[in-house]
């Protein structure tokens, strides 16, 4: 909490900070002056029987309720300049570092707990800084001021506050140092309540076809349920914070009432003293009340803010500084495109590699396919290429240069992949085209869209490249989401295009037609394609074939259905005989 607040608060909104509490020390310093007023009315005007003097000390403590209403009111408006300030500043900067975190720092964090880090946890951040600012300064300065007070109206009725205290300090303790790990529990079940809801809403089709509606509703009760048990546990242990507080400083208000009394009998102190007294002992209670309410709302502050700079100081596994621009890649035709030496990849936790020695050579220009069965590696390997992942043992160069090397504006420049899951954002289709080039004109999206066959069913749009894009796509087909992905991918002239499975939606005839229209591409752009289809890799200058992580086969078609049984069994499952050899 205090990195947090040192980074995000106190570099930018010091100044107000500090306004928010001078103003805070002025309320309570009224706040402290009010029971002296009063006991001078009780002592020189009610008992002197003066009646002006009671009524112009009670104009003062009119006058002081405005002062401090005034000031009040300066604190307030600070201090939500300074949450808000702070909120939107916090999850501005875990934005841009989970856009810098890698695919492994992602898949280490989980996307439901960043949502809930970057939603959740900032808002209770925020609600602790605007506290913080409003009253961590007012109730400890009040409770400690009118102890002084009291010890400088009598020392002996004064001791009771100093009993009192450490023994609010013991209940303080013992309750904060149990609900710290209990708070991030909730948070972290509060991840699990949201990866579920993910996962229900993202799959509701499917989940109503297959008819496990009720699975799903009794799997999000148990997380729930966890969740709340957990919530009840920690709001348990805090409720006991201010019976307790309460009790022991009730107790210490009895025994000033009983001592005093006996002393104004005596003589030794006046009513209004004693009255002074009580209204010391009173504001102390009501501070230590809200002083218990504001270690229980710092204390999930803090969890929180410790989820939050867990993201914010994770070291990224990827990075690219000190990487220059390599000339040679973009400004020289490469006769070689994608080099890849003894290339294994092991996913963080993994039991056995994903990839495991891969070897082989493409000329730029080329095609090269990658084929394999479920699970066996194609979409790792492609995620290499353009620096998602790096690899675990080996070398992998772009046009001669590790992809290491590379800065990684130019290595995605370079390489351009379109992904299993067809990707759209709200917007327009052009807003969603020209991601890999902003400053693409009209005639360039067009010759793209052409390309992937999205022409016509763009043109048949009212609004043409300005036609509306819901979230995800989903005013399109799984077809035009695929083939519009494909089009942002070719806008800029990518030198590596690399179609994961990015054709698994569209029927044969345009597959077929898409295919041809890359071939077109010429020298300028390398293709590499994954697919499970056999047709749509078989024309490849050169195919791979994966079987779980391990190459089983490199080569041409004629080549592999010669000399690899795995290659050939696939492509006896989907081709017959003469269409094989052809």
């Amino acid at each position: 909490m205090r990195e947090l607040l040192r980074r995000f608060v106190f570099s930018s909104y010091r100044g107000r900070v500090v306004v928010g509490v001078l103003c805070k020390v002025v309320e309570v310093v009224f706040d402290l002056m009010t029971p002296l007023v009063v006991a001078r009315m009780i002592d020189e005007g009610v008992r002197g029987r003066d009646g002006g003097l009671v009524l112009r000390l009670g104009a003062l403590l009119v006058l002081f309720a405005l002062i401090g209403y005034g000031f009040t009111l300066v604190c307030q408006k600070m201090a939500a300049l300074v949450s808000q300030g702070t909120g939107t500043d916090l999850r501005a900067a875990l934005y841009r570092k989970v856009n810098e975190l890698s695919s492994a720092d992602v898949d280490r964090f989980g996307i439901p707990s960043l949502v809930t880090r970057v939603t959740s946890d900032v808002n209770q951040v925020q609600v602790t800084v605007a506290l913080g600012v409003r009253q961590l300064i007012r109730w400890p300065l009040l409770a400690l001021g009118s102890m002084v007070a009291a010890l400088v109206i009598d020392l002996r009725l004064g001791l009771v506050f100093l009993v009192c205290t450490p023994a609010i300090g013991v209940v303080f303790w013992w309750v904060t140092s149990r609900s710290v790990p209990l708070f991030r529990a909730v948070q972290t079940k509060l991840d699990s309540i949201a990866r579920i809801t993910r996962e229900s809403l993202a799959g509701v089709r499917v989940i109503r076809a297959f008819g496990q509606d009720g699975r799903e509703e009794a799997r999000m009760a148990r997380a729930a349920a966890a969740q709340a048990s957990t919530a009840i546990a920690v709001g348990r242990l805090s409720s006991l914070l201010n019976p307790a507080t309460l009790l022991v400083m009730n107790l210490g208000v009895v025994a000033i009432l009983w001592s005093g009394a006996l002393r104004v009998d005596a003589g030794q102190l006046t009513q209004g003293q004693v009255m002074a007294f009580v209204n010391y002992m009173a504001q102390t209670l009501v501070s230590v009340a809200y002083v218990a309410n504001l270690v229980v709302t710092f204390t999930r502050g803090a969890a929180s803010a410790g989820r939050v700079m867990e993201v914010l100081d994770c070291e990224v596994t990827l990075d690219d500084a000190g990487n220059a621009e390599v000339v040679a890649a973009t400004n020289a035709p490469a006769a070689c495109a994608l080099e890849l030496e003894g290339v294994s990849f092991t996913y963080a936790g993994a039991p056995a590699p994903a990839l495991s020695d891969i070897s082989l050579r493409l000329r730029a220009g080329g095609t090269l396919g990658v084929i394999g069965g479920t699970g066996s590696g194609k979409t790792t390997l492609v995620s290499l290429l353009p620096r998602l992942y790096d690899v675990s043992a080996g070398e992998l160069r772009v046009f001669g240069t590790d992809v290491r090397d590379y800065p990684f504006g130019q290595l995605r420049s370079l390489v351009s992949i379109v992904p299993q899951k067809a990707s759209l954002v709200s917007g327009t289709i052009r807003s969603n085209l020209v991601w890999r080039d902003p400053t693409a004109d009209d005639e360039e999206l067009w010759a793209a869209l052409e390309l992937s066959q999205a022409a016509d069913f763009v043109r048949a749009k009212p609004d043409g490249l300005d036609a509306r894009v819901e979230t995800g796509g989903r005013n399109f087909s799984g077809g035009q989401r695929q083939r519009l992905t494909i089009a942002r991918a070719l806008v800029g002239a990518p030198r590596v295009l690399v179609l994961d499975d990015a054709a698994s939606a569209l029927d044969f005839a345009t597959d077929a037609r898409l295919r041809a229209a890359l071939s077109g591409l010429g020298d300028r752009t390398t293709c590499v394609i994954v697919s499970q289809r056999v047709s749509a890799v078989m024309g490849a200058d050169q195919i791979l074939v994966l079987d779980h992580g391990r190459p089983a086969g490199l080569g041409p078609h004629r080549e592999l259905v010669a000399s690899c049984p795995l290659y050939r069994e696939i492509c006896l499952s989907q081709l017959r005989p003469e269409e094989v050899g052809a």
